[in-house]
């Protein structure tokens, strides 16, 4: 129980900070450039550094998630060590530490990147030297212009998918932290496909979204959202045949997969595509259905 608490608090927080407190926070060393949004990547004045070990990987990666905020020994150990702690983790940490700063060329005590305090270590690193914050940072200000803004938008959904070498923490151990930090980026760029499809939708470039939607429905077909504004493009585009065959199918794979219908919005949207509704035209049609409820994590 006391780990399921404490994963809730850590991914509150990753996820949290509006664009603005992300944008606002960028103190700290700006000559490292840390990448979690695949295997681990770091760079340093423009020269990548590669990091083979894996338990110096496992302890930048869980430092890079909080850049600025002390991770106590006690979480980093858990992390590293995943429920089978060495006999004297303390030590076992130092060491890693030093490994971090020889890797990253610096002196073993020097604390300008990697911070040691009594009761942990800090990551002093810019939050946006990180790709994964200048993709959070990207993903609200994209899904806050769709409403008025489609273009910029567009702008800046694009550049957050942009960002990603694979899947997140790819190469950063099995340990729950930095797990439960990939399902969350990774539900997070399922968010950005979707708005960049109703982004694409506002402003007419339906084939476009069409190609997208395809591949995303082919690899998450249980995605509901992804359905539907396929079934929406397919209909804006005189196929009213193949969205109707979509909800169908997507249909019987809910049914038959997890034993449930279809959420309120694609019932909807399947009933206004019977009835030629015509605020199908319209680009408001395209807000307010997301359901977080059905659409938790990616489902493929």
């Amino acid at each position: 129980m006391g780990a399921v608490r404490v994963t809730e608090e850590f991914s509150a927080r990753i996820l949290s900070a509006t664009a603005d407190e992300r944008v606002q926070a960028s103190w700290g060393n700006n000559a490292v450039d840390i990448d979690i949004l695949g295997p681990l990547s770091v760079s340093c004045e423009g020269r990548t550094i590669g990091v083979r070990a894996s338990k110096v990987r496992a302890m930048l990666a869980t430092l890079a998630l909080e850049p600025g905020h002390v991770v106590s020994h006690v979480e980093l150990a858990d992390e590293l060590w995943a429920g089978h702690p060495v006999g004297n983790p303390r030590n076992a940490l130092q060491a890693h530490a030093t490994r971090v700063r020889k890797v990253l060329g610096l002196p073993a005590g020097d604390a300008a990147l990697l911070r040691a305090v009594p009761n942990g270590y800090l990551l002093n690193v810019s939050r946006d030297r990180i790709d994964g914050n200048r993709f959070l940072d990207h993903a609200v200000r994209g899904s806050e212009a769709l409403a008025g803004e489609p273009e910029r938008a567009l702008r800046h959904l694009e550049a957050a998918l942009g960002l990603w070498r694979g899947p997140a923490l790819l190469d950063a151990g099995d340990g729950l932290r930095c797990r439960s930090a990939g399902a969350l980026f990774e539900e997070r760029r399922l968010t950005v496909w979707e708005d960049l499809a109703s982004a694409r939708l506002i402003l007419g470039d339906e084939s476009r979204a069409i190609a997208e939607l395809r591949q995303l429905t082919a690899q998450y077909p249980l995605r509901e959202r992804f359905c539907e504004l396929l079934m929406l493009a397919l209909y804006r585009t005189g196929r009213q045949s193949d969205a109707l065959e979509l909800f169908r199918l997507t249909q019987r794979r809910l049914d038959e997969e997890l034993g449930i219908q279809p959420a309120e919005p694609l019932q909807r949207r399947h009933a206004e595509i019977l009835a030629h509704d015509p605020a199908l035209s319209h680009p408001g049609v395209l807000w307010g259905r997301r359901e977080p409820g059905r659409d938790g994590l990616p489902t493929g």
